[in-house]
């Protein structure tokens, strides 16, 4: 039974205690594909240590997080831009817009946001879109920029089934982690209605620990708690979700 993290900050902080028994952990639940965004530059080394740790496990996206657009963008932009150049990743992210903490640089996101996708475009790359507080302002550019070169992952996916829809439409799957086991989190309510290959795992490690774990902090092992929520959903074996999520990432990230 294999699983697939799409979204994991394994580089953070949080793990620099015990990193490696967090790894050896997700390996021994069967999750051996594990998916790292980048934020901004400088994680990018802390990235680089390990994939090399982990050559066989551990796959790079690169890109500039919207909370990290501030009054430097332009450098961290070229920086994105600079090592497309040098070398191959799994995806363009973790890219989109968020007002949840500040709106002071919402133009300067949106110009990012349209800048990397393009650049998704241009390297033959999916997406993995971040979104907070800020529905209307993804889809409006996802519809803008909608064509056969644009996919991806909507990460942490917590929209309505319209919007839900709509994401798909413009060629989005849907990353689905802990807040789907949360009594407030709405999305369980009609994920059944959304077909399964339209979903992929992910944790958003170290945040939004699934219950029983939430508000402490997640890992990618509970990529498998994850999957048991969605087997109850979808009334299939949790080695069907492991199958089908699985396979629904490597249409997505092409291995």
């Amino acid at each position: 039974m294999i699983f697939t993290d799409t979204h994991t900050h394994l580089y953070s902080e949080e793990f620099s205690e015990d990193r490696d028994l967090m790894m050896q952990r997700a390996f021994d639940n069967g999750i051996t594909r594990l998916f790292v965004p980048s934020i901004d530059s400088s994680y990018t080394q802390k990235m680089y240590d390990l994939e090399s740790q982990y050559p066989e496990n551990v796959f790079l996206m690169m890109g500039l997080h919207p909370c990290y657009v501030k009054e430097n963008y332009l450098e961290e932009l070229a920086h994105v831009e600079a090592e497309l150049t040098k070398r191959k990743f799994a995806a363009i992210g973790e890219i989109g817009i968020d007002l949840f903490w500040d709106k002071t640089f919402l133009k300067q996101q949106q110009e990012v946001f349209v800048k990397q996708i393009q650049l998704a475009k241009h390297y033959k790359l999916p997406i993995n879109i971040h979104c907070r507080d800020a529905f209307n302002e993804v889809l409006e550019i996802l519809e803008q920029e909608k064509s056969p070169e644009l996919w991806g992952i909507f990460h942490c996916f917590t929209g309505d089934f319209n919007q839900a829809n709509q994401a798909i439409d413009c060629g989005m799957k849907l990353g689905i982690g802990g807040v789907t086991t949360f009594k407030n989190g709405k999305i369980d309510q009609f994920l059944k209605e959304i077909d399964l290959k339209n979903i992929v795992l992910e944790t958003d490690a170290p945040y939004l620990a699934p219950v029983p774990y939430r508000g402490k902090r997640n890992e990618s092992s509970y990529i498998k708690i994850i999957g048991q929520k969605l087997s109850e959903i979808y009334s299939l074996s949790l080695e069907e979700i492991a199958e089908i999520t699985t396979k629904n990432s490597k249409e997505v990230f092409g291995f």
